[in-house]
């Protein structure tokens, strides 16, 4: 099969022998330039000697983790998206991933087209915020802020850091507010693919989100609508 051409390249942070030659041949198919490292403080040192595209980073690494990782590279100031791959099935691990600063995530063992899908919305959404005519505006639902400027929330006088895909979600409701959004609508408009009926993404990041959101013991706003969807609930 011949390799197709693009000009994005890939950082994977992966292990296990097996897994990550896959990844090799496999997004080199799909012509993305790709570079291995096998463990964490190598994936930081060619991070930043050449910052990629993006970053397929698992959790679990000899010596320094996936999520300090994350972090060093948050930490940094950079942007690039991060996917996190994860053998653990446990909500909390997912939420850890996030709250270090990781854009989505893949739980082991994962279908290489469900992994190419998300590389590819997940460079999408980053050519979009890259934009130059994007518009910065102030969306106000309630006691509830949006900067999307500064890329800051407000509860009241309560500041709120976001993640990139935690800000895509709340920017999504507060654009909508009362409206009940269902899944498909949700991942269609955010992530930009639909994920399959048992993954359970989407209730992490909501339950993210409202735990950021209530963190000053706020009432909820952000509601689940049974058998239908979510809604972003306020009283006038």
């Amino acid at each position: 099969m011949l390799e197709q051409q693009n000009n994005h390249k890939i950082l994977v942070v992966e292990d296990d022998p097996a897994i990550s030659s896959m990844l090799r041949r496999g997004l080199k198919i799909e012509g993305y330039e790709v570079e291995v490292q096998g463990t964490g403080g190598g994936a930081i040192e060619a991070f930043f000697e050449d910052e990629p595209s993006l970053v397929v980073l698992d959790i679990m690494l000899p010596g320094t983790s996936g999520i300090d990782v994350c972090k060093t590279l948050r930490k940094s100031g950079s942007d690039v998206p991060i996917l996190m791959l994860t053998a653990r099935d446990e909500i909390q691990d997912r939420v850890t991933g996030l709250d270090a600063g990781a854009d989505d995530y893949l739980v082991k063992p994962f279908a290489f087209p469900e992994l190419l899908a998300r590389i590819r919305a997940l460079l999408r959404r980053q050519e979009r915020l890259s934009a130059p005519d994007q518009t910065a505006e102030v969306l106000t639902v309630g006691d509830l802020r949006l900067d999307t400027g500064t890329r800051f929330a407000y509860r009241g006088e309560r500041k709120i850091e976001l993640t990139t895909r935690e800000f895509d979600l709340l920017h999504l409701f507060m654009r909508n507010p009362n409206q009940v959004l269902s899944r498909d609508t949700i991942m269609d408009r955010v992530w930009g693919y639909d994920f399959p009926g048992e993954s359970n993404v989407l209730e992490v990041y909501i339950s993210n989100l409202r735990r950021h959101l209530e963190a000053g013991g706020e009432p909820r706003v952000l509601v689940t609508v049974r058998g239908a969807g979510y809604a972003l609930r306020h009283d006038d």
